[in-house]
């Protein structure tokens, strides 16, 4: 079962080229920081921004640098299920365990819609399927009857919800009667998704911060509610630091502070504020990060 924090990991870059030297550090740190499983190529990964072979390249180095040691969930997903059917083939290829599938963006398709996508990446690939719910960047919003129409398909297990509302697990639950993955979208929402059935979170946050928010997950997998919001508390200025301009800008500064790449982004995402990096670097120094 894919459960725990699982970092949505940012994409290196050195003079605008792939840092694959940083890739590999930053997997083997992640690892060795108790992270429960990684997701590359993500939107937090810039994949909107890489090419076609740097998105490949980064799934490769990921699973050959994880060398099974904890689960790798490639991103796969695009409006154009041609596309999402491609990177989910070069996912099985290089060994990953899982995809993960946003809804499609831009052309806003209906409900059928959505499940006729879906299902098409399903019956075309092999690999097991995480659906990327966020309606606030897709516009569309799987609703909890067509999650439950998905999940009777075998192969998908899951899904990052990203909507922010706290019912959804509640809902699907009564809806879904399979084994089923729900991991919260959201740092600010990992501790109250899992009160209403979440077992994890895919976290911007765990770029910079993996062992506590990994020790945020194994204190609500035990059931220590009291002391899991209580690390959460620390850990919000954080999170909210990391979305105070468009993100990764704040992931990728963060982790610099870190040194362990670069603060680089791709266009459109701009470069920090100084007020942002003044407000990131205090909260790191807070959390005795730096």
């Amino acid at each position: 079962m894919i459960q725990g924090s699982i970092v949505a990991l940012i994409t290196p870059f050195a003079d605008g080229r792939l840092d694959e030297e940083a890739l590999r550090r930053m997997v083997d740190w992640q690892v060795a920081q108790g992270t429960h499983g990684i997701v590359p190529v993500g939107t937090t990964g810039e994949s909107p921004t890489l090419t076609h072979d740097e998105h490949c390249r980064v799934i490769e180095i990921v699973v050959e640098q994880v060398a099974g040691r904890i689960p790798v969930i490639a991103g796969a997903g695009s409006n154009n299920p041609l596309e999402a059917i491609e990177y989910s083939r070069v996912a099985q290829q290089a060994g990953a365990d899982a995809t993960l599938h946003v809804a499609g963006y831009y052309n806003r398709p209906n409900q059928d819609g959505l499940y006729a996508h879906f299902k098409l990446v399903h019956d075309e690939t092999q690999i097991p399927i995480i659906l990327y719910n966020i309606p606030p960047r897709a516009i569309v919003d799987i609703q909890p009857q067509t999650m439950a129409r998905l999940a009777e398909l075998p192969r998908i297990i899951g899904v990052k919800d990203a909507t922010g509302d706290m019912c959804r697990p509640w809902y699907e639950r009564q809806l879904i009667k399979k084994p089923f993955t729900w991991l919260s979208g959201d740092d600010a929402t990992a501790v109250a998704y899992n009160v209403s059935g979440g077992s994890g979170c895919i976290s911007v946050t765990a770029n910079v911060a993996p062992k506590l928010v990994a020790e945020v997950q194994n204190l609500t997998r035990e059931g220590k509610w009291a002391e899991a919001r209580a690390l959460q508390d620390k850990l919000i200025p954080l999170h909210q630091a990391m979305f105070a301009e468009p993100s990764p800008a704040g992931a990728k500064y963060a982790a610099s502070l870190l040194g362990l790449c670069s603060a680089d982004c791709r266009l459109p995402v701009m470069p920090l504020s100084d007020a942002t990096k003044a407000r990131i670097r205090q909260v790191m120094t807070d959390l005795a990060l730096i």
